[in-house]
């Protein structure tokens, strides 16, 4: 039977497409929008049925479809005022996917048809992604505890399996990949608890990136919330669920990077492929200039999500909720998350974050906010409460200037290495709530750290202008890649210590994809644009030794509450006990003169906690340093040097250059 408009019985509560008894019920919010239309095609991509949503309540327009069944292809068109100076684009030619589309048929594509104006009358069907009804679920996803993560770890999907030895060539790029028994094992020796995926949700390239030949990456220019990218789960978003539950069993955590600060619809003369179409006013900042309207630009992508308004509010929440009850999902990293408490400052007790933090199902789930954005007073570092855990910028920059050489870190490091105190220690925060990093995504790996001193973007086709310029990084005494093998040993020296520093710290550490195998990106620290080998992980040419190195370390952290105990170091007596105590590699604790002095370069940290006793050196000298030891018997624990077992006799250690040292009580052993 055809597709049938039931008349004036569609409902406004579920917005999207939603299965009934009497068919599809499609529900969708603009209050700018004179009439919304849903567009049904065939397999072949041809428009077999156009039907207006003919009932419209609290700007919700909405129409039951009889005869239609799950998998049906769908699309809206919208009509209404078109007056790009005051930021309206409604254009019935332009066809839209529904923000709440669970499942596209496709990815996005630019095309130049995409952005023409309502004049040019140029229908855009046969360039937009249809969205695909999804099946009623009776397989809710299991919930489960909150824990706080013990080691984060940031990949990107296609990167980080595309090169697999294990993985066969048809799953390559895909969530599927991640299910590999090869991939899951790699997580479990390093003793990963949750990982974090880069993006999934269905995004389109950056509009200069098609004449470069180049396309986007990362998947931070999403347009469609509730769909992941079909280049992620080709088969349909079940692949994703699939993984989590797959993950689940192994006791790992999978949470998603999402984006609610931007779409990839971009500035006025981006494409007009949703939100854009179907109310820019309720879903975008905007604000007027001498009488005509502009996009708010505080991601520095082209436009800013209104996250004010209780529209995409609900449209964030739904979206969350979406992932975690249906797809298994275990919590979120939001990207430049000031974006959720803009009004249009940042406000930490914003509508949008109170709700989050609120709500029954995503205040069960991890949480962590990248708590800074582009636009003014975006910097927000400490300020997202107990609910959210937060990305540190401050650990990873001050970790790298103390290893690079940098006068006067000592203070530093020592406020760094227990927890960032100054940021987190408010309104009953805890160390962990500050995820402590010393590369992501957006920068240099840590290879690339210690080989460039400069970025090297030329293939990004920006000639070098994008991009960090202030990295902190220093190349061993050569630009790039050499075969000096006293420069190759000092840069893998040098990782092995900031890593060793990364694991020694309070606070809840992060690595990205790869830097655990010595992974470069040949200096480029923007790599957004290159889904091609400087992103994709080299798994054979992994130093399988720095591995090994980093889950030893990791599991010498979790085996020692006293590096790893969630408790802020006061440095006080209690009961006897002091929790901390820094030390001089003399051997005295450190005084005023000690850390005032800007050339001072090792640093002992004494921890104690109840019966467990470690003490972590820290050498950034080029050659090896004595350290005198508190009494009483000491062995080494871990050592970020790969050479010899340091010599340990007549209460001393010989601390090797450019190293860190962890020694134990021999009974804590």
């Amino acid at each position: 039977m055809e597709p049938q408009l039931v008349p004036n019985a569609g409902r406004t509560e579920h917005l999207g497409a939603t299965i009934t008894p009497e068919g599809v019920n499609f529900a969708v919010y603009s209050e700018g929008a004179s009439q919304i239309w849903v567009c049904l095609f065939n397999e072949q991509d041809e428009e077999i049925g156009r039907y207006e949503l003919d009932v419209r309540q609290d700007n919700i327009h909405a129409a039951l479809i009889a005869n239609v069944a799950a998998g049906a292809r769908y699309g809206l068109r919208a009509d209404g005022p078109y007056d790009p100076d005051q930021g309206l684009f409604f254009d019935p030619n332009k066809l839209l996917v529904d923000p709440y589309a669970r499942h596209l048929d496709r990815v996005f594509v630019r095309s130049p048809r995409l952005r023409l104006g309502r004049e040019e009358a140029v229908d855009t069907a046969p360039l937009v992604p249809k969205a695909i009804v999804r099946g009623l679920t009776d397989d809710p996803a299991k919930p489960r505890r909150k824990k706080h993560p013990k080691l984060f770890y940031e990949l990107n999907v296609r990167g980080f399996t595309m090169r697999h030895p294990s993985v066969q060539g048809p799953l390559r790029g895909t969530v599927a990949a991640l299910t590999t028994r090869r991939v899951i094992d790699h997580f479990k020796h390093l003793g990963v608890d949750t990982v974090q995926l880069m993006p999934t949700a269905a995004w389109i390239d950056e509009g200069h990136l098609p004449a470069l030949g180049l396309t986007n990456a990362w998947g931070y220019n999403p347009v469609a919330y509730f769909a992941v990218d079909p280049r992620l789960v080709p088969r349909g978003p079940q692949e994703l669920r699939v993984m989590t539950d797959t993950y689940r069993k192994a006791g790992i955590n999978v949470i998603l990077d999402v984006v609610y600060n931007h779409t990839g619809e971009g500035d006025q003369q981006g494409p007009i492929l949703s939100m854009m179409g179907l109310d820019p006013q309720t879903y975008y900042r905007w604000v007027e200039v001498d009488g005509k309207k502009y996009l708010v630009n505080d991601t520095g992508t082209g436009n800013t999500l209104r996250c004010d308004h209780p529209a995409v509010q609900r449209l964030v929440i739904e979206s969350l909720r979406y992932y975690v009850e249906e797809l298994g999902v275990a919590g979120f990293r939001f990207d430049l998350a000031t974006v959720l408490g803009r009004d249009p400052g940042f406000n930490p007790e914003a509508e949008m974050l109170k709700k989050i933090k609120a709500d029954p199902v995503l205040s069960k789930v991890i949480l962590v906010a990248e708590p800074w954005d582009p636009g003014p007073g975006g910097y927000a570092v400490g300020k997202f409460g107990q609910e959210f855990a937060e990305h540190n910028d401050t650990y990873r920059d001050e970790i790298r200037a103390f290893w690079k050489g940098e006068p006067a870190k000592i203070g530093a490091l020592a406020g760094k290495v227990s927890g960032s105190a100054e940021i987190f220690d408010v309104a009953g925060r805890k160390p962990s709530h500050g995820v402590n990093m010393l590369a992501v995504h957006d920068g240099f790996t840590l290879r690339d750290l210690v080989t460039y001193h400069d970025k090297h973007n030329d293939a990004n086709g920006e000639n070098n202008k994008d991009g960090h310029n202030n990295n902190q990084s220093w190349n061993c005494g050569v630009e790039g890649e050499t075969e000096d093998e006293h420069i190759n040993a000092a840069r893998k020296r040098d990782v092995r210590a900031m890593l060793a520093t990364l694991f020694l710290s309070r606070g809840t550490p992060l690595i990205q994809q790869g830097d655990e195998m010595f992974r470069t990106q040949q200096g480029n620290n923007n790599a957004y644009a290159q889904d091609n080998e400087i992103t994709w992980v080299d798994w054979e040419g992994a130093d399988g030794a720095l591995v090994d190195f980093v889950a030893a370390v990791n599991a010498f952290r979790q085996e020692h509450p006293a590096v790893s105990h969630d408790h802020w170091l006061s440095g006080q007596d209690r009961n006897g006990l002091r929790d901390v105590t820094w030390l001089h590699p003399d051997g005295r604790e450190m005084n005023e003169g000690d850390w005032n002095d800007s050339s001072a370069s090792v640093l002992g940290m004494h921890l104690k906690h109840k019966d467990d006793e470690v003490l972590v050196w820290f050498n950034r000298r080029i050659d090896p340093v004595v350290a005198h030891l508190p009494e009483g018997d000491w062995a080494i624990g871990i050592q970020s040097d790969p050479g010899e077992a340091v010599p340990v006799n007549q209460g001393t250690a010989t601390l090797p250059p450019r190293s860190v040292v962890a020694l134990v009580r021999p009974q804590a052993q």
